[in-house]
C-alpha cells in the first residue's frame, strides 16, 4: 500500500528518482519480502509509466552476517547495477563486539568478517557507518585505522545522539582524535584515505543554506515502519526514541 501511494500521488513526490531503502533491525533476515517489495515496485511502476520505473536505486543496510546467504547473492545478482549495500563494522574486533552482539552475548566481528571480502568485491566503492558511544571511546584510533587496512578508504562516523556520555569522555575523545592525527601525517595518508571525524567544517557556523536544511532528511524521505505507518524521518520512529511515543 505505501509503494502504491508514493507511486499514484505524482503531483505530491515529485523527484525525478527515488531511492528504496531497507535498514534495521536486521532487513537481511527478510530478504526474501524484500525482493517482493521491489519486484511490486517494478511492477507497479511500469504499468503507470512512471519515470522511478527506471530512476531507482535500492539500498539495504546490514550488520553483514547474512551478506554470503544463496537467496541475498541472489538478490544481489538479479538487481545488479541497482542495488547498493553497506555493511556496519564499528572497527577492531574488540570495539565491535562491545555493541554488536548475538542475543547470547557472543560477538559478531568474525562472521562479519568471513564476508567482507565478497561485499567489497561486488561494491567496490561501498563503506561502512562507524557508531561511537561510550564503552568504545578508548578505541577510535585503532578501530578507524583498522578499516582503512581492510581497504575502506571512505570511513564515515559519528558518536550516538543519546545521552550516554560520562565526565571525561570528551578529553578521551580530543586525545584519541589527536592521535589519529598524528598517525594520519606521520605515514602521508592525508591524500587517500579519510574520516569524517576530521570534517572540515566542522565547529564553524552553518550557511544560510546549511541552516535552512531540514534533519534527517524531513521532507525528503518517509519512513515506513513493518505496520504501515508513515513517518516523516526513521528518529521518529518509536524504536529509536528511547520507548517514548513516535509522532
Amino acid at each position: 500500500r505505501a509503494i502504491d501511494y508514493f507511486l499514484t500521488n505524482k503531483d505530491l513526490f515529485v523527484s525525478d528518482a527515488v531511492v528504496l531503502e531497507f535498514i534495521g533491525g536486521e532487513p537481511l533476515l527478510e530478504i526474501d519480502l524484500i525482493d517482493k517489495l521491489t519486484d511490486y515496485f517494478k511492477i507497479r511502476a511500469y504499468e503507470l509509466n512512471h519515470k522511478w520505473f527506471t530512476m531507482y536505486r535500492i539500498s539495504i543496510s546490514t550488520n553483514g552476517i547474512l551478506y554470503s546467504n544463496e537467496k541475498v547473492q541472489k538478490f544481489i545478482k538479479k538487481n545488479e547495477g541497482k542495488v547498493s549495500i553497506g555493511i556496519s563494522i564499528d572497527g577492531t574486533k574488540e570495539k565491535n563486539d562491545l555493541q554488536r552482539v548475538y542475543p547470547d552475548g557472543r560477538g559478531t566481528y568474525d562472521d562479519i568478517a568471513k564476508n567482507i571480502k565478497l561485499w567489497q568485491k561486488q561494491f567496490p566503492d561501498a563503506t561502512t557507518k562507524v557508531t561511537i558511544g561510550h564503552d568504545d571511546l578508548p578505541y577510535i584510533k585503532e578501530s578507524i585505522i583498522h578499516l582503512w587496512n581492510l581497504g575502506l578508504k571512505e570511513i564515515p562516523a559519528n558518536v550516538v545522539f543519546e545521552n550516554v556520555w560520562e565526565e571525561g569522555d570528551d578529553v578521551i575523545f580530543y586525545n584519541q582524535l589527536r592521535e589519529l592525527a598524528d598517525y594520519i601525517i606521520d605515514n602521508d595518508m592525508w591524500e587517500e584515505y579519510n574520516t569524517t571525524l576530521f570534517t572540515q567544517g566542522i565547529g564553524y557556523p552553518l550557511s544560510t543554506e546549511e541552516l535552512g536544511r531540514n534533519s534527517c532528511g524531513t521532507g525528503n524521505m518517509i519512513a515506513v515502519d513493518a505496520s504501515g505507518n508513515l513517518y516523516p524521518c526513521i528518529r521518529f520512529m518509536d524504536y529509536s526514541l528511547n520507548k517514548q511515543k513516535g509522532y
